[in-house]
């Protein structure tokens, strides 16, 4: 699986590509900064890209800003934000174009190699990972209105857990709920959210957008 890297503090992005390699990524590119960035997502097609939001020369949203551009030449090109900050308007501009592959964590809180790998992995594979903090800064907001606002509280648990990247099986096993049940509470929130089946639409991706507008 081929990787571009894009990360300016050089110790951190030695160990990201040493990580990355140990478990079987080709790292195709590593850079620190946003114009390389931009040449190496258009010239090595990767297969995913593991980016930091803020890269020279602005330190501002560099990053992110070469990652959604390539991703609108480029139609679902699998992409995991790294960062130390917690943005809603970041989460949900990678999230709406509704096409899934999309990941957002958080540096600190990323404590074992397993949970990195995971996360690439699941990212390149077209799934959705959000960083459980992130989420709660979202949902702090406080905002009722909108129509996750007639989810039930189980259902706003299994939503939560979608953001998270989390398939039905690991739903079920934090949940202590059957795999049957979290299929219905699934089918329930894509029914109060009127997100209806599509061969054009990630219904899971559109159903955390939701999530994260409310």
């Amino acid at each position: 699986m081929r990787v571009v890297l894009a990360e300016d503090l050089f110790l951190l992005r030695d160990g990201l590509i040493r990580t990355l390699r140990e478990h079987g990524f080709e790292v195709v590119a590593a850079v620190d900064n946003g114009p390389d960035l931009r040449r190496a997502l258009r010239e090595q097609e990767p297969d995913v890209a593991v980016v930091d939001v803020r890269l020279p020369p602005s330190f501002t949203d560099e990053g992110l800003r070469a990652a959604l551009e390539a991703r609108g030449a480029r139609p679902g090109l699998p992409v995991l934000v790294l960062s130390q900050y917690v943005d809603r308007l970041y989460a949900r501009e990678l999230l709406a174009d509704g096409q899934g592959a999309i990941g957002y964590l958080l540096k600190d809180r990323v404590t074992r190699t397993e949970q990195f790998v995971d996360a690439v992995r699941t990212v390149a594979g077209g799934g959705t990972v959000m960083d459980p903090q992130v989420i709660a800064k979202l949902l702090a907001r406080g905002d009722a209105r909108g129509s996750t606002a007639e989810l039930t509280p189980r259902e706003h648990e299994v939503l939560r857990l979608m953001a998270e990247g989390r398939s039905n099986a690991a739903i079920t096993r934090t949940l202590h709920i059957s795999e049957s049940a979290v299929a219905k509470h699934t089918a329930s929130i894509f029914a109060k959210l009127r997100i209806e089946a599509s061969a054009d639409d990630n219904r899971r991706v559109l159903a955390v957008l939701a999530h994260l507008e409310r």
